[in-house]
């Protein structure tokens, strides 16, 4: 699982997925594949990809629309396993073919 799979996956599901990073922060991918260590205010002293692969544990929850709060259901955890399925298994579909050079 890389960080381009994490992107397609917020995105066809409309998505925020958060991992947190070795340093304490948290990167977060939101709905429109962009991510974002909200916490970071000058050039980073890490990779993002490296630290995905590190990552044991993600929350991903819905990206909701202003006005649509009410409707918001909460926030869900994945283990690294549970997550690479999910990614997986959101490549498998008819977009999926989209990867591939002719």
């Amino acid at each position: 699982m890389n960080l381009s799979d994490l992107r397609r996956v917020t995105v066809k599901n409309n998505l925020r997925i958060r991992f947190p990073l070795s340093n304490g922060m948290e990167c977060v991918v939101n709905e429109h594949g962009i991510a974002q260590v909200p916490e970071l205010h000058a050039v980073p002293a890490f990779n993002l990809e490296q630290e995905l692969g590190f990552a044991q544990e993600f929350t991903a929850e819905p990206a909701v629309a202003s006005g649509k709060e009410k409707n918001r259901s909460s926030p869900r955890r994945y283990s690294r396993d549970e997550m690479v399925v999910l990614v997986t298994a959101g490549a498998s579909g008819p977009a999926a073919h989209d990867d591939h050079e002719d």
